[in-house]
């Protein structure tokens, strides 16, 4: 922020970065805001700093004392499950001289003990032992100065936990607005609840982030990029049902976020069946789908069952619920370099079978070496090497569709809505 205010000249300097025509039907960004290190410091501030951002999913803390650390918008944070089953977060910084308290990625623990000096807290965050402690004040330590800091806000849905680095702000599920609704397609595949499967998928890619949440719901891209993957499930017999890709809808969700939301010839666990999967598949998907029915009307055991969703929450929470359901979040590290975290989500009920076909669904198209991770990475990195032209080629065009009625799956328009709240942002005076 310190560094927004000190030049007055960067707001006027990020104004005219999108460009829309509705009357004509253009919508352009500027190539140089995924290039500029200026950009990348107003988007901490104003972005990061301030949204709700994705921390992680309750079923990875199940247990009291079970924890993770992870870093979520240029912090290093504590996330844990307290004796008490509350789930907390803190800063994962010593308050004495600033060590990372906690050095694992994830366990189960009854305490949290500094390597550098051994100060000791306990799963709520308050000091509980230190050498010399006789040497401090009683006041300190009562006025909790030498514990943990906590997290300004945390808050869930539907599992889902999100932290916000400011003390006040709209609250979680007023920022997620009819994201919500989509998040419940989801989440009401099980009676008793969803986990995450598997641990976590870490990469990275050589391009800028917001490049990643453009590819992430772009529907646009899936017929070209993918071919090879297609094309490898027309080979196999029965890989496929009859379902048209590109029909279905693209939804405006609010606060920048957006989704599309489309048929698939692929099998999807919850609940369509691919003639591959034989009579004993089937027979099971099809009693999913009777659950599914019993337990909301038709139409909705027909939504949560054969379409498919691409979502992504503003600025960087992807929720892909295809042929597998994947949990993907991906900070900046640089204007040209973002990493990813990606997790994939599931019923806890769900047969063995069922679970199987889903983790060889997630990791034959989605993980880091299947299908399409490997083609996203090399079309982003692509993108950010064009950029080297700017100078004379300077704008993206996301104007598919813009005067469209009804917009299509393969239309621009989840793009525009991201970039126009992007764009709202950025500009503001810091």
């Amino acid at each position: 922020m310190a560094s927004i205010k000190a030049d007055p000249s960067a707001h006027r300097r990020v104004q005219g970065l999108v460009h829309e025509d509705p009357a004509r039907g253009i919508f352009r960004v500027a190539r140089r805001t995924f290039v500029e290190p200026d950009i990348l410091v107003r988007e901490q501030a104003l972005i990061f700093d301030r949204c709700w951002l994705y921390l992680g999913h309750e079923s990875e803390i199940a247990q009291p004392g079970d924890f993770l650390t992870r870093d979520v918008g240029g912090r290093t944070l504590l996330f844990v499950r307290a004796k008490d089953g509350v789930i907390r977060a803190f800063f994962n910084t010593c308050p004495h001289r600033g060590a990372m308290v906690c050095r694992e990625k994830q366990g189960n623990a009854g305490m949290f003990r500094c390597f550098y000096h051994s100060w000791a807290f306990n799963l709520e965050g308050k000091l509980v032992n230190r050498p010399g402690d006789e040497c401090y004040t009683t006041e300190a330590r009562e006025a909790g100065h030498h514990d943990l800091v906590p997290v300004p806000q945390v808050d869930h849905y539907r599992g889902l936990y999100f932290v916000n680095f400011q003390r006040r702000s709209e609250p979680l599920v007023a920022y997620l607005a009819q994201a919500a609704e989509f998040i419940d397609l989801i989440m009401d595949q099980s009676e008793v609840g969803m986990e995450i499967v598997g641990g976590t998928q870490e990469y990275s890619i050589e391009a800028n982030w917001k490049l990643l949440c453009e590819n992430s719901f772009d529907g646009y891209h899936a017929v070209s990029t993918h071919a090879t993957y297609l094309d490898y499930l027309q080979s196999r017999a029965g890989g496929l049902v009859k379902r048209n890709l590109s029909v279905g809808q693209a939804h405006d969700l609010g606060n920048g976020h957006a989704v599309i939301e489309y048929g698939a010839p692929w099998g999807r666990p919850i609940a369509l069946a691919v003639p591959a999967w034989g009579v004993e598949g089937e027979a099971e998907v099809n009693a999913v789908k009777a659950r599914l029915e019993t337990r909301f009307d038709p139409a909705r055991a027909e939504r949560i069952a054969c379409l498919n969703r691409n979502m992504v929450i503003f600025p960087n929470l992807v929720l892909n619920d295809i042929m597998a359901i994947t949990v993907r979040t991906f900070f900046p590290a640089g204007p040209a370099r973002n990493l990813v975290n990606a997790w994939t989500l599931a019923p806890k009920d769900e047969s063995a079978t069922m679970r199987e076909r889903r983790l060889f669904n997630y990791l034959e198209f989605l993980g880091p070496g299947g299908f399409a991770t490997p083609d996203d990475c090399e079309a982003l990195a692509l993108c950010q090497r064009g950029y080297a032209n700017l100078s004379e080629a300077g704008w993206n065009d996301l104007s598919k569709g813009m005067l469209s009625p009804e917009p299509k799956i393969d239309d621009e328009v989840q793009m525009r809505v991201f970039w126009r709240e992007w764009q709202r942002r950025i500009a503001e005076e810091g």
